[in-house]
């Protein structure tokens, strides 16, 4: 055993109670009216933490443009915000292309004539080795990943700037900060993410354009529909462990359109993880690497697939994955 392990453990038991303070202390309310009247743009919207947000921040008294691929999803969703008593409006959105994006923000411009936040949420990821995932499907996912986020980012600061206000919310991870073994290009991707967050936020400050707020946001692996949608190429269903659910991350980003911050852990497990991996970087990731080669060496047979990487898929249109529990439906135990 390497021995920096047991030092690791211990420094790790230490960070998940300052992890839990840290959680209680920064918790965050997000009733009240603070997002009445408030016109939200929101991309990947379709399902997970997009669907789940929109319905809370509708709910709360936003108008929600929803922007993903599946225009039909995504009417559905409209329909349903409707009925709850609230206000939507679907449109169909590559967030790749720049002239979607474009036509996204003009959309929600002519129809309401102001966007006062912007979540740039939409994101995919493929499993495997590095070398084994097709390099077209790395290339895809930065493109979405880190491009969307780009293009959709330009496309609202040049309107906050027109407006003297807006706040942009890009949804980063855990491995924005802690790498995480065959997510290769999806990590790198979250890396991008929040260092480009961080300088914008650089940028906003040295401009004294106080009305214009940044902040990305980190979840912990949470239990969505991305575990269907992801493509795969090591025989494994992408899965994990200890996932959070994804009305909590929902919570945290709708929290975060009120009070933006830099950067946002979500739970004290994304959290303990950012904590244990600038403390003690080798222990860290050793261990979270004989995590991640368990628990895909345990998940279910799957032949190779491009998921929804390049192309939507009908599966998954809900905001939970129903993937939680996995490990305990199976009779088995987490790995160790």
């Amino acid at each position: 055993m390497d021995p920096r392990i047991p030092t690791a453990v211990t420094r790790l038991w230490r960070l998940l109670l300052v992890a839990c303070l840290c959680t209680l202390t920064a918790c965050a309310t997000t009733g009240g009216d603070g997002l009445r009247g408030k016109v939200v743009v929101l991309t990947g919207a379709s399902s997970g933490f997009g669907r789940a947000v929109a319905l809370k921040a509708a709910d709360r008294g936003a108008t929600v443009v929803l922007a993903a691929r599946r225009a039909d999803v995504l009417q559905q969703l409209e329909r349903e915000i409707a009925a709850r008593g609230g206000r939507a409006l679907a449109v169909p959105t590559d967030v790749a292309r720049e002239e979607d994006m474009a036509r996204l923000a003009e959309t929600a411009l002519a129809r309401y004539g102001r966007i006062d936040v912007w979540v740039n949420n939409a994101g995919v990821g493929a499993l495997g080795a590095f070398d084994q995932v097709p390099l077209a499907d790395h290339r895809r996912i930065i493109d979405v990943n880190v491009g969307g986020v780009l293009i959709g980012s330009h496309v609202a600061l040049r309107q906050f700037r027109r407006q003297g206000a807006g706040t942009l919310v890009n949804i980063g991870s855990v491995t924005s900060k802690v790498p995480q073994p065959y997510y290769a290009s999806y990590t790198a991707s979250k890396h991008a993410v929040l260092g480009f967050g961080l300088a914008l936020h650089q940028e906003l400050r040295l401009q004294k354009a106080r009305g214009i707020r940044v902040a990305t946001v980190l979840p912990f692996a949470a239990d969505t529909p991305f575990w269907d949608h992801a493509a795969t190429y090591n025989g494994r269903a992408p899965r994990m462990v200890l996932m959070d659910t994804a009305d909590e991350v929902a919570e945290a980003i709708v929290a975060t359109m009120l009070r933006p911050r830099k950067q946002v852990s979500v739970g004290f497990k994304a959290k303990l993880a950012v904590l244990a991996h600038q403390l003690a970087p080798a222990p860290s990731q050793y261990l979270i690497g004989e995590v991640m080669q368990a628990v895909q060496s345990r998940a279910p047979p799957a032949a190779p697939t491009a998921g929804a990487v390049h192309t939507p898929v009908p599966q998954g249109t809900g905001s939970e994955g129903g993937h939680r529990g996995w490990l305990r439906r199976e009779g088995r135990r987490p790995p160790r």
